[in-house]
């Protein structure tokens, strides 16, 4: 038996959670399975704020990129049903997208393929709430074109996915919401779990929201867009009895899962793997909107973990961390939420516009909604700087600080142990 489960400090992560509640560091829920048993559960904030509707354990949220678990293990079915092979050509389906000859399932899978990551074009944010059917899609794919050689590195594409769940839709003759029904959910009894469409408070679904001082509606992707890349709606019990489902071979055969825990570059075929002190686990993250999700799976421990967030302020990783440093009994001293600086609007005006320098990827805008300070780089969604001085601001979950020195109309940027000076335009 598995001593880990007997006697964590309940009270403790209960804890955690209403500080994170208190502090609005975020909404969202989590569960904890050992040995294929629910041992903690926790919902917390609101499913909808407007509506006035708390989260509950039942409360199903959009899970992103967790979703391609679900497709990876879709296509090792297909191949083991000799449908399919791993060295199947995209030139079979899809002979108009660049190097589509050379590009086989694996290196789709394995995210090895050099198919441009649609999700980062500039306009993307233009036109993802918006329907959007198969043809469309793969056109819009096919003009970004590649982005490297086949096989030559790995570098995550949303794209590789799309087009995974296209071809299985084909084969099958099917739409993905019924194979993913089929293939996954039955077998696997998740009750809470299918293709998303529209959000549906009546439903239980959580809607997601931004922080700029206080808690915002966020966007709502279009589900016909992320299709088999980003397209579940689950909540963390479900998600935890599909990895132990899947880790037991319910899902797919004993070859097909040593095949898609093969990891390479940090990834194998739709599982990714993390560590935790000495311990390994497997398993998927996403972000979609103003939600975000963790499943990972620990195999030696037989242990697994969920977490899904319909809002979020403090980082993902510090939370997990506090879980799990919680759950296996490592030394953990719970957060303290100091208030952030409060500037007066008018203090802000100096920083706002356009910054770019030669030496960094995208252009980045500053705003103000208040007394709030707002980020964006280009294509990608608004931030929320903290004042942590007069000219110093940070934005945690990305681990970002930046100064600001308006004489010189210039910023200094840093992040992950990198400095970058950004001019304004």
């Amino acid at each position: 038996m598995n001593t880990y489960c007997q006697d964590f400090d309940k009270q403790k992560m209960d804890r955690l959670f209403t500080l994170i509640e208190e502090n609005d560091q975020g909404m969202g829920s989590l569960s904890l399975f050992s040995e294929g048993n629910e041992v903690y559960q926790h919902a917390f904030g609101y499913a909808s704020i407007e509506d006035n509707v708390k989260a509950n354990s039942q409360t199903k949220y959009r899970i992103g990129s967790i979703s391609k678990t679900f497709t990876a293990a879709i296509i090792m079915q297909l191949v083991e049903e000799g449908k399919l092979t791993l060295d199947t050509r995209l030139s079979e389906f899809y002979p108009q997208v660049t190097h589509a000859s050379e590009i086989t399932m694996e290196q789709m899978l394995r995210h090895r393929s050099g198919i441009f990551n649609f999700t980062n074009s500039e306009d993307y944010q233009s036109w993802m709430e918006q329907p959007i059917i198969r043809e469309e899609l793969v056109k819009k794919i096919v003009s970004f074109g590649s982005a490297f050689e086949p096989g030559s590195k790995y570098e995550y594409s949303n794209a590789n996915y799309v087009l995974l769940s296209y071809i299985a839709e084909q084969i099958e003759e099917k739409d993905f919401r019924d194979i993913v029904q089929e293939r996954v959910c039955e077998p696997c009894a998740l009750n809470n779990t299918y293709y998303g469409s529209k959000i549906s408070v009546e439903n239980n679904e959580a809607k997601s929201y931004t922080n700029f001082g206080e808690w915002e509606l966020a966007t709502e992707t279009d589900m016909s867009v992320p299709v088999g890349a980003g397209a579940m709606v689950s909540n963390p019990t479900d998600l935890n009895r599909f990895l132990n489902c899947l880790f037991s071979n319910k899902v797919v055969s004993e070859s097909s899962l040593a095949k898609m825990t093969d990891i390479q570059d940090g990834y194998g075929l739709g599982l990714m793997q993390v560590p935790f002190y000495d311990k390994k686990a497997l398993g998927h993250a996403g972000g979609i909107d103003g939600f975000q999700s963790n499943a990972f799976y620990f195999p030696q421990e037989k242990v697994s973990i969920a977490y899904t967030t319909n809002g979020a302020v403090m980082p993902m990783n510090d939370i997990l961390i506090g879980v799990l440093s919680i759950y296996f009994g490592k030394d953990y001293t719970l957060p303290e939420f100091k208030p952030a600086l409060t500037l007066e609007p008018e203090d802000l005006d100096e920083f706002l516009g356009v910054y770019s320098s030669p030496d960094f990827p995208i252009k980045l805008t500053i705003t103000k909604k208040g007394s709030t300070l707002i980020g964006q780089g280009t294509g990608q969604p608004e931030f929320r700087l903290d004042a942590i001085g007069p000219t110093e601001f940070k934005f945690d979950q990305a681990g970002l600080k930046i100064e600001f020195f308006p004489a010189e109309d210039k910023l200094v940027l840093n992040q992950a142990g990198r400095s970058f000076e950004l001019t304004k335009e």
